[in-house]
């Protein structure tokens, strides 16, 4: 990878690559690229059978990259995604066996169905990229990254993630259903054929981890980090949010911005970065006030009229659509 332009391809076939299983999702697969080109990991929050599975699949096999699934259980214990030691008695010695959570993708299934005891395992994870198992503290490889599903809070058996794991998500999405003409598609393809079962590697986990450096050296000015200071600031002061976005946020979003940026060919930040990535990066970060609850408002709206409202920087204007 000699150029930027080399990398700008590279992102767009893996784009590409990718939609050719997840059909009619480009705007999901675009998110999901970003997520993994800017480090962060994705919560996607859906009914069951949109393609979230299927989704993950298709990206680790596209980069050629370890990919393992946790299903999420009420009775998972954390040993059982960190993994644990064993003692061998024909080596008098305890091995470590590695657990799960020691993959390069990992589908983290149902997350709000398990206990905080576990969750908070995976969080560390998350958090740290590493592991602590029996006082020994264990690094995750390079690249770690977590796509975790849950269904929504309202079905029955499931939990609310705790604040301090919801913000270890960079992004929170949702699939929803597919298009009639989409879905006509899944219809006419062969029933016992696995699509993703087809794909082949087109980039390589030292390749992504190159075009996470180069997407890190994006530009953005300060008027830009000011830009996204006062979208930030407004989530402390909105009259209907209790909790604004805390200062993990604000750096998410940067990252965010940068990656979005050069998924989209440029070696800079301008505001469509912003309004593009931002309703994804913060409406989960924020609490809303018991006000805006009965009034049935959810926060990604509000987020969303705060980047609307938000003034952009002069010297930006040219670049706004």
């Amino acid at each position: 990878m000699n150029s930027n332009s080399e990398a700008h391809q590279m992102i767009s076939e893996l784009i590409d690559h990718v939609e050719t299983v997840v059909v009619g999702k480009r705007k999901i697969v675009k998110l999901m690229t970003i997520a993994l080109v800017a480090g962060g990991h994705v919560l996607i929050e859906d009914i069951p059978g949109v393609g979230k599975t299927v989704l993950v699949r298709a990206i680790a096999k596209s980069i050629g990259a370890d990919f393992k699934r946790i299903q999420f259980t009420p009775d998972l214990l954390p040993s059982d995604i960190t993994g644990l030691s064993i003692y061998n008695q024909k080596e008098a010695r305890f091995e470590f066996r590695p657990g799960p959570l020691m993959g390069n993708i990992i589908l983290a299934d149902e997350i709000n169905r398990t206990s905080p005891k576990t969750q908070s395992a995976l969080l560390e994870g998350m958090a740290e990229r590493r592991v602590t198992v029996d006082g020994i503290t264990r690094q995750l490889p390079k690249l770690f990254f977590v796509m975790a599903t849950q269904n929504p809070i309202e079905y029955e058996g499931t939990y609310a993630l705790p604040e301090a794991q919801l913000d270890r998500f960079l992004l929170k999405l949702s699939i929803g259903y597919p298009s009639r003409r989409d879905e006509l598609s899944l219809l006419n393809r062969t029933p016992d054929q696995n699509p993703v079962n087809s794909l082949t590697p087109i980039l390589t986990v030292d390749e992504v981890l190159q075009l996470r450096h180069r997407a890190a050296s994006v530009y953005v000015s300060e008027d830009m980090k000011n830009y996204l200071m006062d979208i930030v600031q407004t989530t402390r002061e909105h009259s209907m949010i209790a909790l604004g976005v805390s200062p993990r946020g604000t750096i998410g979003l940067l990252r965010a911005v940068q990656a979005c940026a050069f998924i989209e060919q440029r070696d800079y930040a301008i505001p469509d970065d912003v309004k593009t990535v931002a309703p994804y990066v913060l409406a989960h970060r924020i609490i809303l006030n018991q006000e805006a609850v009965y009034e049935n408002t959810d926060a990604f709206s509000v987020i969303q009229e705060i980047v609307r409202k938000t003034k952009v920087p002069v010297d930006m204007k040219e670049f706004v659509k």
